[in-house]
């Protein structure tokens, strides 16, 4: 057997050309200490942070290979949390980027997620229809909460009290009681999805955004604050909105759903609604921080925003009407008393400020409103742009003025032509609308041209010029130097679907729909307005066919001419008196791509029909029919002076194969939809593709071998952990199977993590019984006899057999504790529990093994209860813990104490807040001044 041929492996090297992705939210993040001055938005696997005032990217939080679905912002502003399209979330800190905590628990997409008010507990909502709230200090899972029949899109916790508010896509509102964990109100007044939702008015009232144009509210009332009034009824009447508003409430308010009367925390009764001007469905409803203003937008570019009045706002107002009511009263009879109550229409509450028009469709929004009334609104738009914009609410007639607008770093629709210049440095991508020009070290982009719906593409020899052809059948030649279109001409009466310069660079063929392959020359021309010459193009030739023309590419001595049409087969012409040569004929569905090898002897076809067919070139016979994607085969190319080449797929993936040796070596997973070409460097060190998901990706060839062995060993992994990650979860003995449950889910690495200490307790057993057999020998030689160390415990700094059990135990991850203990067998559980009793009573990280052991009973109890060797160990247990336990919480009360005692010495001493927000300080501290200020002047 000889040596197997040696490959390079091809590793991505960037992501570029996107802005932010349309399946993700922005989220407004603090850069440099400045408050909104930043933005997060996903993109693809990673997670940008863009500065909005520079419009340049800030800072990237690398994802591994999942597309990031969800942002949430920290409440101190450190953190960010990233929920991905497998249900995972990471912790990102937005000061040096690194994930430091990763959560594993659902199984489908992260849809939503909020922080409590002190940042300590995350809740997060998915497809899979489970919200979880997670303890972001501990790093784990708190409990699952299940009672969604489908995907959640809003969550959201109290300030107040301990309670959860959920939305989901099955029309239904949940109330939660998170002491007790499980859903105490069920609101189902709605008739269609619950796209969004909002607290309003300190936590007194609730928005919800469904499929039509009506915001409706509800009153919250909590039951432990109001003393009822017997005689009041039930119903309150939806105060002054619309009468269709007034119907919905009256069908609304019987729907409302109480699990048990008795523990009724709340009560929630619609009370009107307000109209959006939008007409389709919600995308995203939300408030600023601060809760006086709320926005929505729906499928369209208009984002609507309201404000709404504070407590003292609306008792001004109504005291205002109270005295016009008054007046009019006295107009009327001077004698009479004014009957009734005055009350203030929703519509005045929550009043409609403006509409900010954007210039493409919103897909996500977020706000924050500066202590002068200035509110500042970041837009991602489905086009791959990102805006800002700022609204002085102070003023009589708020106007929004867009303060910027990051769009230069990628096309606004997908790429359909890529090309590299000669010499390897610049890269040509073309869209819909524009031409760009990037520079592959750095990645910027250099020119942008507008252009025509552009399909192919080619550096003119020079590196000067490009050529694009477009979907209307055009030819547009571009000078890079100037960024200008210097000529447009009309080639096909079709689309131009295919261009290749000539292996003489002296000009180039394009094919069309219009079932022609045009010649063409290139030439020097003399405008009459200019001294200078310029290059252009005049056509020569002309082969018309009976099919249209899908691809044309020439053999490297230019003899021959490969033309695919739209019949499925590959025909092939001299060059020199276009005579018919060949016909490849094989393919179910048409030829969308091809390449001819460096030497002239293979040509290498990619199809629609997802095959990749292998052909020698000089009698046209096929050697090799490769099933190379799971869709079409969207692109083929060479690698220069080899029989390797790549293929792109509409199924995401890019894929190298041997000519020669018919075999796939590697593929290069990274984008997340279709990919509708790539290019390689004339070098063949890189590859960039593109791809639906509006990412550009460039690959580098690296010098490290690839074995083929050992990348299908690395495949088989890959789908083994998958699998498992797919299994479904054990039932936990014990726990009903109702509305909680266990937060995390079974993964590699919960299993992995079992495994160790499965090991490290098989150790401590083997190390127990050679101590004993050590010890007999000693007392039978009736001398010391040296104890040979187990090389691992000799690693960890000679420690004994109990302690390197805590050190496993110790490494496991937090987030990752109760899962693996879950699928630990039971025949462990006896000496963990005699390891436990023996560390609690040392002092020794008693919190974390109390969680184990508490979880440890809960899953066992009864195989623990039943045993009776463990019943001593379990009293035992029950006392070292109570003791260590109680130890540990009055030094946490000792430690409270005096951070409260250091706290009251400084404030004492500084007469300031110690612990109050910074810019407030400043604020109020301005305020004081300009006052003063005016007292002066007064005064003066």
């Amino acid at each position: 057997m000889g040596l197997s041929r040696q490959y390079l492996r091809y590793v991505p090297a960037a992501l570029f050309g996107l802005l932010g992705s349309a399946g993700g939210n922005a989220a407004m993040v603090a850069l440099g200490g400045e408050r909104g001055r930043g933005v997060a938005v996903a993109a693809c696997e990673h997670v940008f942070v863009w500065d909005l005032r520079k419009g340049e990217k800030v800072l990237i939080l690398k994802g591994l290979k999942q597309e990031a679905r969800y942002l949430c912002p920290s409440p101190d502003g450190l953190h960010l949390a990233v929920g991905y399209e497998d249900g995972s979330i990471r912790i990102f800190s937005l000061l040096n980027g690194e994930a430091n905590v990763t959560f594993n628990g659902h199984k489908a997409a992260v849809t939503a997620m909020q922080y409590d008010q002190l940042g300590g507990r995350l809740v997060s909502g998915s497809k899979d229809t489970d919200v979880i709230v997670w303890d972001v200090i501990n790093e784990s899972g708190l409990y699952r909460l299940k009672g969604h029949k489908d995907a959640v899109t809003q969550v959201l916790f109290l300030k107040e009290k301990n309670l959860l508010v959920t939305s989901g896509k099955d029309t239904l509102v949940k109330w939660w009681d998170l002491d007790t964990q499980h859903c105490f109100k069920t609101l189902v007044g709605h008739r269609t999805e619950v796209w969004g939702m909002a607290l309003i008015s300190e936590e007194k009232r609730l928005i919800t955004g469904t499929a039509d144009s009506e915001l409706r509210v509800w009153d919250i009332s909590y039951i432990q604050e109001e003393v009822k009034d017997p005689d009041e009824p039930e119903s309150k009447k939806s105060k002054g909105s619309s009468p269709v508003a007034e119907k919905n409430a009256e069908e609304d308010e019987t729907l409302e759903l109480d699990e048990s009367p008795e523990e009724r925390l709340l009560k929630c009764s619609k009370v009107g609604s307000i109209m959006r001007e939008g007409r389709d469905r919600v995308v995203t409803l939300a408030t600023d921080r601060t809760g006086k203003i709320l926005a929505c937008h729906g499928t369209d570019s208009v984002l609507e925003v309201f404000s709404i009045l504070s407590q003292e706002e609306v008792q001004k107002k109504l005291e205002k009407k109270m005295k016009k009511a008054k007046k009019k009263a006295k107009k009327k009879s001077e004698e009479e008393e004014p009957e009734g109550d005055v009350e203030l229409s929703l519509q005045e509450e929550i009043q409609r400020v403006t509409n900010i028009k954007a210039s493409a469709k919103i897909k996500s929004f977020d706000m924050i409103l500066s202590p002068k009334g200035e509110l500042k609104v970041v837009l991602l738009l489905q086009n791959n742009i990102i805006e800002s914009y700022l609204l002085n609410l102070s003023a009589q007639v708020p106007q929004a003025v867009r303060a910027s607008k990051i769009s230069i770093g990628g096309h606004r629709s997908d790429v359909r032509t890529l090309a590299f210049s000669s010499d390897n440095i610049a890269i040509l991508s073309a869209s819909a609308e524009s031409v760009k020009i990037w520079n592959r070290s750095t990645l910027q982009c250099i020119r942008t041209m507008d252009c025509e719906y552009a399909l192919c593409s080619f550096f003119v020899p020079g590196d000067r010029q490009v050529i694009v052809g477009t979907k209307t059948g055009k030819l547009q030649l571009y000078d890079l130097a100037s960024g200008s279109l210097m000529e447009t001409i009309n080639a096909h009466d079709g689309a131009v679907w295919s261009i290749a310069l000539s292996p003489d660079q002296r000009g180039f063929v394009t094919g069309g729909a219009d079932k022609c392959v045009k010649f063409w020359e290139f030439e020097l021309v003399k405008d009459e307005s200019s001294v200078q010459k310029r290059l252009s193009m005049k056509q020569v030739r002309i082969l018309q066919l009976d099919e249209d023309v899908l691809c044309v590419r020439y053999s490297p001595n230019q003899k021959l001419l490969a033309v695919s049409l739209l019949d499925c087969t590959v025909k092939i012409f001299y060059t020199d008196t276009l005579k018919f040569f060949l016909s490849l004929y094989g393919h179910k569905l048409p030829v969308l791509c091809m390449d001819i090898s460096y030497d002239g002897t293979l040509i290498a076809t990619g199809s629609a029909d997802r095959n990749v067919k292998i052909w020698g070139l000089d009698f046209g016979d096929c050697h090799r029919s490769l099933f190379a994607h799971d869709d079409s085969v969207m692109y083929l190319q060479f690698v220069a002076k080899s029989h390797l080449f790549f293929t792109a797929g509409k199924d995401g993936k890019i894929k190298q194969w041997d000519a020669d040796k018919f075999e796939h070596i590697q593929t290069l997973e990274g984008h997340h939809q279709e990919v509708w070409c790539l290019a390689l460097s004339p070098n063949g060190d890189y590859v960039v593709s593109a791809s639906h998901d509006k990412s550009l990706r460039l690959w580098e060839r690296t010098r490290e071998p690839l074995v083929l062995e050992e990348e299908r060993e690395m495949q088989r992994e890959a789908e083994y952990e998958e699998s498992v990650a797919k299994e479904d979860q054990p039932v936990v003995a014990g726990e009903t199977q109702g509305e909680t449950g266990l937060a995390g889910k079974k993964t590699i690495e919960t299993i992995k993590a079992a495994e160790r200490i499965m090991e490290a307790i098989e150790l401590y057993r083997e190390e127990m019984v050679k101590l004993k057999e050590h010890k007999a020998i000693c007392k039978a030689a009736g001398k010391e006899v040296p104890y040979p160390v187990n090389p691992i415990l000799r690693a960890y700094g000679n420690i004994t057999p109990s302690e390197y059990v805590l050190e496993v135990f110790k490494k496991v991850k937090s987030s990752e504790l109760e899962e693996s203990l879950l699928v630990l067998p039971f025949s462990y559980v006896p000496d963990l529990l005699r390891l436990f009793n023996e560390y609690i009573r040392l002092g020794a990280e008693v919190e974390l093994l109390c969680r184990a052991l508490l979880f440890l009973l809960k899953i066992h109890f009864g195989q623990i209860t039943t045993n009776q060797m463990l019943v001593t160990v379990i009293e035992n247990l029950k006392k070292t813990t109570i003791s260590r336990v109680s130890e540990a919480r009055d030094v946490l009360g000792f430690n409270m104490a005096g951070l409260q005692h250091l706290k009251r010495e400084i404030e004492a001493k500084d007469e300031v807040m110690f612990f109050a927000d910074a810019t407030d300080r400043f604020e109020e501290k301005k305020r004081k001044r300009k006052k003063k200020e005016k007292m002066i002047l007064a005064v003066v």
